[in-house]
């Protein structure tokens, strides 16, 4: 009772730690989410899209006049300027200024325009590279999750295989103990069934790099595996020829789209320069005011007879000279009065006349025409790349087809030979040699198979993305 009580302790701890343990799975679709919601480069693209938007907006903003203020308080000791009087005076003061400036541009030759422009194309281009991005991620996802399913099929049909030899195995072991039937034969399993334990080491080895790589894609360290996918045994011969999908790629791919936009902006950076050349006019106007706290006003008060100092003779009588002098009390003229006394605003247009800058306009129109001539050929490179893909990719693909159509019938055959063989190996009408060499043809069919069903679809999928076609990542 006592070792009953312990076995039953024993395998519910088992089976709470299998459970604990227990990897999650996930779809192909909620691998995409991830790998959207944390790839890296996909992030770096959002930035750069958002930095073009902001550039974008800015060249846009330039068209505007720009207005401008200031405003200044502060202190003064010492031998200084009088900035009511403009006259020196030796006396601490408070000043203050204020200013508001509007600038305006007339016609510099379309430049301020053709930056726009430009900027508007380079923020499209950048728009397209990071649905561009987004698109590669959602293909390479797809593709890593068909490695991992490839891969974990790969690793079952291992195990399948090593499962079955042990079965074998067994069998012999007793009848070797029992010295019973050819002793050869147990020994030619014992070395089968190490063959299949190594084979099964690398079938797990390939299908853990493949979850790594996928892990890598979705930005995650957590343990994760994939479910397995219902794929069609018979596949339909893919349908659009090599020139259709080039063409439908040349229409929709977003690479080729940012190349455009990006050929488009350079045409238009070589306008920007060319605006060098032109005069640039442009208005301006301005209005400021001041004010300082020794700045006085004089206020009459009245006025009184007073003695000049000088005298007249009259008769050999001597009078002094009398004047009316008028007497006055000086008050502070408030901070608001003198902003609004002391304002003064200037208006005029400019106009700033290119006549010799050693050259410089010429070479920046130059440059931008050589920048230009490299985005067209980069434009192309992305073209002949993309057909270069395609046509690979495709002949890739018909091969995968007619291989699996061809394995399949390998695959048929083999399984029957080694019914045939299994059975006459269990009855003693043939050897173990024979059972082997059948086993290893099936298993080998096996693999192949496996692994030209999944090369036909990474091929498809591939050629769907060159498409253009928005279920690249559905089955």
């Amino acid at each position: 009772m006592r070792h009953i009580i312990l076995f039953l302790l024993l395998s519910l701890q088992f089976s709470m730690a299998r459970g604990q343990s227990q990897v999650p799975t996930y779809s192909l679709q909620e691998c995409i989410d991830m790998a959207l919601a944390n790839n890296l480069d996909l992030s770096l693209a959002k930035l750069s899209t958002e930095t073009a938007e902001v550039n974008f907006k800015q060249s846009r903003n330039e068209l505007l006049p720009r207005l401008n203020g200031n405003y200044n308080i502060g202190n003064a000791a010492g031998r200084s300027i009088n900035p009511f009087t403009n006259t020196y005076i030796n006396e601490k003061l408070t000043f203050s200024n204020a200013g508001l400036s509007l600038d305006a541009t007339v016609f510099n030759g379309f430049r301020l325009l053709n930056q726009w422009r430009m900027e508007k194309l380079n923020w499209q281009a950048a728009q397209m590279e990071k649905e561009d991005a987004r698109n590669n991620l959602i293909l390479n996802v797809t593709l890593a999750y068909l490695q991992v399913v490839n891969t974990k099929d790969l690793y079952n049909i291992a195990k399948s295989r090593l499962e079955s030899t042990n079965g074998q195995l067994e069998r012999l072991a007793s009848m070797f103990e029992e010295e019973m039937g050819n002793p050869a034969e147990y020994r030619d399993f014992q070395g089968l069934r190490s063959n299949d334990e190594s084979n099964l080491i690398t079938a797990k080895n390939n299908y853990e790099d493949a979850l790594t790589a996928l892990k890598e894609l979705l930005n995650t360290g957590e343990e994760l595996d994939v479910e397995l996918i219902d794929i069609p045994l018979d596949f339909v011969q893919y349908g659009d020829s090599l020139e259709e999908v080039y063409q439908l790629a040349l229409e929709n791919m977003a690479s080729v789209k940012a190349g455009e936009f990006r050929l488009e902006a350079s045409e238009k950076q070589v306008a920007v320069t060319r605006a060098g050349y032109v005069p640039e006019i442009s208005f301006f106007a301005n209005l400021n005011t001041n004010y300082s706290s020794v700045a006085q006003i004089f206020n009459e008060t009245g006025t009184s007879i007073v003695e000049t100092g000088d005298f007249v003779d009259i008769s050999g009588t001597t009078y002094p000279v009398l004047t009316e002098e008028s007497s006055f009390d000086s008050e502070q003229i408030s901070y608001r009065d003198q902003f609004e006394n002391n304002l003064f605003s200037t208006v005029g247009i400019q106009v700033n006349i290119p006549i010799f800058n050693g050259f410089q306009a010429r070479n920046n129109v130059v440059l931008q025409k050589i920048k230009k001539e490299e985005s067209r050929v980069n434009l192309d490179r992305i073209k002949l790349q993309l057909r270069t893909a395609i046509e690979q990719t495709y002949k890739d693909m018909a091969a995968a087809y007619e291989r699996y159509q061809i394995l399949q019938s390998q695959n048929e055959a083999y399984q029957e030979s080694m019914r045939i063989n299994e059975i006459r190996f269990i009855n003693g009408v043939d050897n173990s040699v024979s059972y082997i060499i059948a086993k290893n043809n099936l298993e080998t069919a096996r693999v192949n198979l496996n692994n030209a069903k999944y090369e036909y679809l990474l091929r498809v999928k591939l050629l769907d993305f060159y498409k253009g076609t928005n279920e690249v990542a559905s089955y």
